[in-house]
Formats: C-alpha cells, sequence, structure tokens
C-alpha cells in the first residue's frame, strides 16, 4: 500500500503531520483525522500549536485538569449526563480529541472537553487531547465558551453565569440579564433560582441538564420555606452511604429515575412540612347565591345576583345589628 507523502516525511525524518486550520470546519476536519499537529488562530488572532498527546487511562484523572473558569459542573458528569459520549467512546473510541494547555505544574488544562475526559475516566479510556503551551487567560475562556455552546448547559450552570454578571455589576437586574444572554426574563428567573439551590440537592437527579424550568422553581419554593436545619436533613438524606437519590431509584431511564427523584424529595419535604390546608373555607349559605369564611372573630359574607334594593335591606339590617 502506497504511503502518503507526510506520512513517509514523518517515517524517515521524524515530522509530524501537521496542518493549518483558518475556519472552525478546518479545524474540525484536522482534529477529525486526528492530525499529529495543528496551528489555530484562536478568535481570529495569533495563530497558536497544538500537539496530539495521548493521556494513559490510569492517569487521565491525575495528570489533567478542567479548566477553573469552565461555566460546566464537572460534578453533574455522571454516566447517565454523558450517555451520549459514552455510547460512542465504548464502540468506536474517541471520536474527536479536545484542547488544552500545559500548566506550569506540567499538567493538561481541558478548555474544550470535560465531558470527553470524564467519559474516558469513566470507561477507563485513554483521553485524547490537543495541548499547547502559549495560551493566555482570554484565549482559554474563549475556547471554553465556544465549547459550551455546542451542548446546552443546565439552569444551574446558566444561572451560576447569570449571577457572576449581578454580582460583578456588569448587569444590573434581570431585564439587563435577559437581554444580554438573548433569552426571557421568566428563564433568567429560573436559572437564578436554580443557582441560589445547593449543588448537593441538585446532584440528587441523573441529569440536571434534564431539569426543566417549572420543577426547579418548585423545588426552590419548597426547599426554602424549611428552616436552616431542615434544609441540611434534606441534603443529608441525598446523600446516604455513598449514594445520591438517583443511584437509588428502580426506575428505568433519565425521564423515569428523574420524576422518581422529584417525588421522593417532594415526600421528604412533607415529611418535614406537612401540607398546609385550606384556612378559612368558604361556607354555602344559599347555593349558587351566598357563601362565607371566617376567620376568629372576622366574617366575610359573599353574595350574588343582589340588585340596589336588596342590598340596601342587607345593609340596613347589619348596620342595625353592629351598632
Amino acid at each position: 500500500m502506497a504511503l502518503k507523502t507526510s506520512e513517509l516525511n514523518a517515517k524517515l525524518f521524524g515530522k509530524a503531520d501537521k496542518r493549518r486550520a483558518t475556519t472552525p470546519q478546518e479545524a474540525q476536519s484536522a482534529a477529525k483525522a486526528q492530525a499529529q499537529i495543528i496551528e489555530l488562530a484562536i478568535a481570529g488572532e495569533e495563530m497558536v500549536t497544538f500537539e496530539l498527546v495521548r493521556v494513559p487511562a490510569d492517569k487521565v484523572a491525575t495528570d489533567t485538569v478542567v479548566f477553573a473558569e469552565n461555566a460546566r459542573e464537572q460534578e453533574f458528569l455522571n454516566e447517565h449526563a454523558l450517555s451520549d459520549v459514552l455510547v460512542t467512546l465504548k464502540e468506536r473510541g474517541q471520536q474527536f480529541p479536545a484542547v488544552g494547555r500545559r500548566t506550569s505544574d506540567d499538567k493538561i488544562e481541558v478548555l474544550d472537553g470535560s465531558r470527553r475526559r470524564m467519559s474516558c475516566i469513566l470507561a477507563h479510556k485513554d483521553f485524547l487531547v490537543y495541548v499547547a503551551n502559549d495560551i493566555n487567560s482570554d484565549h482559554a475562556k474563549f475556547l471554553s465558551d465556544v465549547a459550551n455552546a455546542h451542548k446546552p448547559l443546565s439552569l444551574y450552570e446558566k444561572g451560576r453565569e447569570m449571577q457572576a454578571k449581578l454580582d460583578s455589576g456588569e448587569a444590573e437586574d434581570q431585564k439587563a440579564l435577559a437581554r444580554m444572554f438573548q433569552c426571557s426574563e421568566a428563564l433568567v428567573s429560573g436559572a437564578l433560582k436554580a443557582a441560589a439551590l445547593p449543588l448537593e440537592l441538585l446532584k440528587a437527579y441523573p441529569n440536571v441538564v434534564e431539569l426543566g424550568r417549572p420543577t426547579i422553581v418548585k423545588l426552590h419554593k419548597q426547599f426554602n420555606e424549611l428552616s436552616d436545619e431542615q434544609q441540611q436533613s434534606l441534603i443529608e438524606k441525598c446523600h446516604q452511604d455513598g449514594k445520591y437519590v438517583w443511584q437509588c431509584c428502580e426506575a428505568q431511564g433519565v425521564t423515569r429515575i428523574t420524576k422518581e427523584v422529584t417525588e421522593t424529595l417532594e415526600s421528604w419535604i412533607q415529611d418535614f412540612v406537612p401540607p398546609k390546608r385550606a384556612e378559612n373555607p368558604k361556607i354555602e349559605l344559599v347555593k349558587g347565591r351566598a357563601n362565607y369564611s371566617r376567620k376568629g372573630s372576622n366574617l366575610s359574607l359573599n353574595l350574588k345576583k343582589v340588585d340596589d334594593a336588596l342590598m340596601q335591606e342587607i345593609l340596613d339590617f347589619v348596620a342595625t345589628k353592629l351598632q
């Protein structure tokens, strides 16, 4: 079988396959082909050289770290959250190398590919990553943010980003956040509520990305109705005997497990705070015409189909009785 010129040069002179990428499409093509070296212009600026590195399976957890400013919460990455990556990884291996930079302590900091990294750890597979030595913090954040755009963040992760904008003064209020993130104010409100929930509480679920705004809003309301002591007790129940709630469910599939977790949490919350009974129920006095409710010494009367003459009679009667 004839060798390509690049392969022949590599064998004869030790030169590696080298690609220069000026567009995302070219970079993706080079990555798919797993070229040994890629030159890439980051954020359309200076050209940076990346070299393909294979990290042995037993060293992925120790020799690599995730970029600290990565918006994706690493503690949410379990076998359910990574099921889409794990399937292809086990069947065909890692299709696209991750992207990272070399740190001062000679570790590889992953900028793009934290999900692939954790999948390799869970599947005990070697980890492929393009590594550069000269990426500054701004370019590192750019690569990390671009990578996260491919896989939606959870409401919790979006909420953390939004809260950071509020804390730094970059956004004044939720309206400003909605404009900045190009979403509705309702989504901003739900995301901020999600970010206000304890991480350990959300880890009760198999895949936090699957949690919608209604579930988050309801959970936020129920959790904040508990006392500090009750909140702590609930969090402790979410991780007992080294297992999270989702790991103890009998249901199959993320949707059914999520539903079972929600029902479990709600039952625990009700144990702490029993549902409030409706106070001051309305009592029907005349069907379809009059009902009343009583609270302590106060009486509320609701009348329907009352003309002016009857109204005056009733008011005169009440005034006489209360004088």
